[in-house]
Formats: C-alpha cells, structure tokens, sequence
C-alpha cells in the first residue's frame, strides 16, 4: 500500500437539505435547502492530522471496507481497543481492527479468510492513524 498525503486546497460547500430522509416508509419530501455543506467540515475533526487513504485487498470487507473505498484516518485521536487503524509492521502498510488483550497486541481482519496478525516485541510497528470515515460508492 502506497501512502501519498496531499493537502487539500480550499473547501466545496455543496448543497444541504433542510429535511432528513427516512430510511422506512417513504413520506413527502419538503424539497428546500438548508446551507451548504462542506465534507471537509463533516468528516475532517483535526486538518493537520488527517488524511485519505484508498483501499486494496478484501481482509476487511465485513467492517464495509472494500477495495477502492476511501478511509478518512486521524494521526490526532488517540487508539483504543477495536479501531480500525492504519498501521505499519515491518514496512508494510495495512488496515485492520486493532485489538488489546493484556499484553497480547493483535492486527485483526473482518474477512474469515484471513488471520490475525500478533504484534511482537521489538517488531518495527507503528499506527499512522485511526480510520473515522469510509467513503464508498452505493451499489
């Protein structure tokens, strides 16, 4: 995996509707906009910390991470047990779910298919970030 880190330019404010869409039985739509809205704004918390990242590979698709999909990841927040992480073991970039048990420290999939990943002492790791977003396309 290939991290390339760009800064983004200026913002896109695009249009917001004033109504929420029901997910259930359909209902009349008031057809009036809001505000723009900036997805700078919505998904970014810390601009100096966050980047994009595309993903390859399907060891993660039962998080809803699939190849081509966009990961919005923060190098600000803090790590907590369960996040999906980008991280680095051994000069390989990867994507998983971190995991903490005791002092067990683990890089798991979301895919049966593929194991878990133990992180031993005195392996070169580091966590680049945790993955706040998923940008994909609806199928």
């Amino acid at each position: 995996m290939k991290i390339e880190i760009v800064k983004a330019k200026q913002g896109l404010p695009l249009p917001l509707s004033i109504c929420e869409v029901p997910a259930g039985f359909p209902s009349p739509a008031d057809g009036y906009m809001d505000d723009a809205l900036d997805l700078n704004e919505l998904l970014v918390t810390h601009p100096a910390a966050t980047f994009f990242v595309r993903v390859s590979g399907i060891s993660m698709v039962d998080a809803h991470i699939y190849p081509g999909d966009v990961l919005v990841v923060d190098r600000a927040k803090e790590v907590q047990h369960r996040n999906i992480v980008i991280a680095v073991l051994n000069g390989e970039f990867t994507v998983k779910r971190i995991l903490k048990r005791g002092s067990q420290l683990l890089l798991a999939p979301e895919n049966p298919r593929f194991a878990p990943i133990e992180v031993h002492e005195g392996e070169d790791f580091q966590v680049w970030g945790v993955v706040t977003y998923v940008i994909h396309k609806a199928k």
